[in-house]
């Protein structure tokens, strides 16, 4: 729990062999438990396909600017398509990375459909001309991905003591559900330039630390280069490195199992930190196992033999502190998809501004009520007693609620810098008269953040 220093890494052959199919599950059920990250190794996902979507991936982000352009998220109102270098928000600050969202291609929603459903729908490609058999690799990477998706949340089930369809009812189908929608799974392609080529736009201050909560259960990364980044925060509030392991997927616990299983399962904190000058982007590919937007959201009953060795296990190593703050709370939306769309419109203002302009204003007045609140409130702060790191955030992430973890601002110490006249502390890209309302309250909280109260200029 508290004392975890690295990662563990679980064999998946072993859970299709009946003879150790139960430790699998007992090594998984520690894993869900008390750290909330694992790598999953000899999933059966052809090798060739994953070095051609490696491959593709990186290619995609070399095509000409007007070609990214043309398949702009923005001109998409379910949120898939190309995403602009600095271009989401996540926790009030920008992330610095490119990427392209893609999907299970479906068709558009009727207009007589719920407005939630708007969140399925076509992809937009790249052209083929331009990127041959970028298009048929990614189906085919996404269709072996779902089949893999599918089976790990048996086993999540299984390894929490519940038969193991316990989640297909928060999920369509892969073929047709009942009412009438076919699942939409996703992927992301991230590109994270290191910080030369960012400059002094970046700072080393990016995007907030996350919890996972795009995907509900579980999401699977695959981690495209060597470079070091990934980090999961344990309950002592150190950072542990998650390296990339050739032939590995990084499973990141979804919020949503820890909301339904009322703590029990844990989804853990984690950051991305940007490469360091010289060592080229980092890219990585995360899958989401896509929700049913029509379910509702519920509790699930977990047997009494998990809940105590979760109590057993928290007394020897201590557990987290204070109450878990989720979006996909019981009650607060009717269904998943309204709490998806809003979180969707959180993190792409630009999209949410073109297709949804009443929901992000409704957001907006959200984010400033709950400033203030957070203002007025004395000592505010992380649950860990230490202060919030701002980095950029791991695609597995895409649509983080706040957190007991993360809630809070806090100003720096009363201090007294010593300054030059020349001397200009740097808060990242100003935004300028022409920048959206999300960056220029994003760069007036980074300066806020880091002014400190007292400041002597030396003449």
């Amino acid at each position: 729990m508290s004392s975890f220093t690295a990662i563990p890494v679980l064999d998946f052959s072993f859970s299709r062999d009946e003879s150790t199919k139960p430790a699998f599950l007992d090594e998984l059920r520690r894993t869900l438990l008390g750290v909330g990250f694992l790598y999953i190794k000899n999933t059966g996902i052809d090798e060739d396909l994953v070095e051609e979507v490696t491959r593709l991936g990186k290619a995609f982000f070399d095509l000409p600017e007007s070609e990214k352009m043309r398949i702009d998220m923005t001109n998409s109102p379910c949120f898939l398509g190309y995403s602009r270098l600095g271009n989401e928000i996540t926790k009030h600050a920008t992330d610095w990375r490119e990427q392209i969202d893609l999907a299970t291609e479906l068709s558009a929603p009727s207009p007589s459909e719920p407005r939630y459903r708007m969140l399925r729908g076509p992809n937009h490609w790249p052209k083929e001309e331009l990127l041959p058999g970028f298009r048929k690799t990614f189906t085919e990477y996404m269709n072996q991905m779902t089949e893999l998706s599918t089976k790990f949340a048996g086993l999540v089930a299984e390894a929490i003591g519940l038969p193991a369809d316990s989640f297909e009812k928060y999920f369509d189908s892969s073929e047709e559900s009942a009412s009438g929608t076919k699942r939409q799974d996703r992927t992301k392609v991230i590109k994270y330039p290191d910080l030369g080529e960012l400059g002094e736009q970046a700072t080393g201050s990016q995007g907030g630390e996350r919890i996972c909560l795009y995907s509900l259960l579980t999401s699977y990364l695959l981690q495209a280069t060597d470079h070091k980044g990934l980090q999961v925060q344990n309950y002592r509030g150190d950072w542990v490195d998650c390296v990339p392991i050739k032939g590995t997927f990084v499973v990141a616990i979804g919020q949503g199992l820890e909301a339904m299983t009322d703590g029990i399962c844990l989804s853990t904190t984690h950051r991305v930190i940007s490469p360091p000058t010289g060592s080229g982007p980092r890219f990585s590919i995360p899958f989401f196992q896509g929700v049913s937007f029509d379910a509702t959201f519920e509790s699930i009953d977990v047997p009494e033999e998990v809940r105590t060795l979760k109590q057993e296990m928290m007394r020897k190593e201590g557990g987290r502190k204070g109450e878990i703050e989720m979006t996909l709370k019981k009650g607060r939306f009717g269904r998943l998809g309204e709490a998806i769309l809003i979180n969707r419109v959180k993190s792409h203002p630009d999209v949410g501004e073109k297709h949804y302009p009443d929901l992000l204003r409704a957001v907006r007045e959200q984010e400033k009520a709950e400033k203030e609140q957070s203002v007025n409130k004395p000592g505010s702060g992380n649950s860990l007693g230490v202060p919030t790191t701002t980095v950029t955030s791991e695609g597995t992430t895409d649509d983080a609620p706040t957190t007991a973890q993360t809630k809070g601002r806090h100003r720096a110490p009363t201090i007294v810098v010593e300054l030059t006249p020349s001397d200009q502390p740097s808060y990242g890209e100003d935004p300028g008269p022409d920048g959206s309302i999300e960056r220029k309250e994003a760069y007036e909280m980074r300066k806020a953040d880091a002014a400190p109260d007292v400041v002597r200029v030396i003449e």
